[in-house]
């Protein structure tokens, strides 16, 4: 991955082998040879000492919705070179009523399709990639320390209803420059885009946000897809139309670093994580839910390797 100004990092001797950039953590191995060894040469945090640091622990919070609070899969203890990880934030006052109480507890708009739909990820990259992909997520707080940093691959749910802080926004900011991927998905209509523009220009204030072309290597990474319609909330199928609010026209739009490298993918008004967990229920189309997969693989494995 392109780095901008990465911070001076730190060699030492891992499971592996050496990993002269990523800090050593408890429960995830060290990429060996793979593809995955570009995307976390990436992020390079400060020199420090070896007790210092540490990823946080693995835990599970309540889900949005009740049907997402899913039981641990056998092997959640088996560390993987690649995690879905889940953003964590606080949420706007204007749309507290989607979700209430406190953030870090879990249970409001971050929690969208977690931690179900992250884990049927995590079995989908396992079964059509051939990278080591831990089986469980992890729900990542911006506020904890350098953590972040630990966990290349981030999925934003709901991120038109985000209220980051001022240190959130930095934090943030830094973690996308020095290498991170950020997928921004399940949101609808404008005024969940006004809200997730609002929040992303306090992160790039002077990045625009663009419209991806048939041609960008996001739609090619592993599988062709120019041909490309709404992924359906599942909600709003219930109720005969597949978006919420306004958002009839789905848009995949990015935000590039200075070499071209896309920091923030955004899937607006579809819901990838939708497709992740309705996947095999009758209910919810088949051509969505392929198209859904095999759009979220793609942007993986895009990740892994830009």
């Amino acid at each position: 991955m392109a780095m901008n100004n990465p911070m001076p990092g730190r060699s030492r001797q891992c499971e592996t082998g050496p990993c002269p950039r990523w800090p050593c953590s408890p429960g995830r191995r060290r990429p060996g040879p793979t593809v995955l060894g570009l995307a976390l040469a990436g992020l390079a945090l400060a020199a420090a000492p070896p007790s210092a640091y540490a990823a946080r622990e693995f835990r599970v919070y309540p889900s949005l919705e009740a049907q997402a609070d899913v039981g641990l899969p056998p092997d959640y203890k088996v560390p993987g070179e690649f995690v879905v990880g889940r953003l964590m934030f606080p949420t706007s006052p204007y749309f507290r009523w989607f979700g209430f109480g406190d953030w870090h507890q879990g249970g409001t708009a971050w929690a969208v399709d977690y931690p179900r739909g992250d884990r049927l990820f995590a079995s989908v990259l396992r079964r059509l990639t051939r990278t080591s992909v831990r089986s469980v997520e992890q729900p990542v707080n911006l506020d904890d320390g350098e953590d972040v940093f630990d966990w290349p691959f981030l999925v934003a749910g709901l991120p038109g209803m985000w209220d980051l802080t001022d240190a959130q926004v930095a934090k943030l900011r830094d973690y996308l420059l020095r290498g991170g991927f950020l997928l921004c998905d399940s949101f609808f209509g404008s005024a969940e885009w006004a809200g997730f523009v609002r929040g992303m220009k306090r992160v790039f204030p002077d990045r625009p946000i663009i419209d991806l072309t048939d041609d960008h290597p996001l739609f090619h990474t592993v599988y062709d897809l120019t041909a490309r319609e709404q992924v359906p909330n599942w909600n709003a199928l219930q109720a005969g139309v597949p978006y919420r609010a306004d958002g009839a026209v789905p848009h995949w739009r990015a935000i590039l670093d200075d070499s071209g490298r896309v920091m923030v993918a955004i899937a607006f008004n579809n819901d990838l994580g939708d497709s992740w967990q309705w996947a095999d229920d009758p209910g919810y189309p088949e051509k969505s839910a392929s198209l859904g997969l095999r759009m979220s693989v793609n942007f993986a494995v895009y990740a892994m390797t830009h």
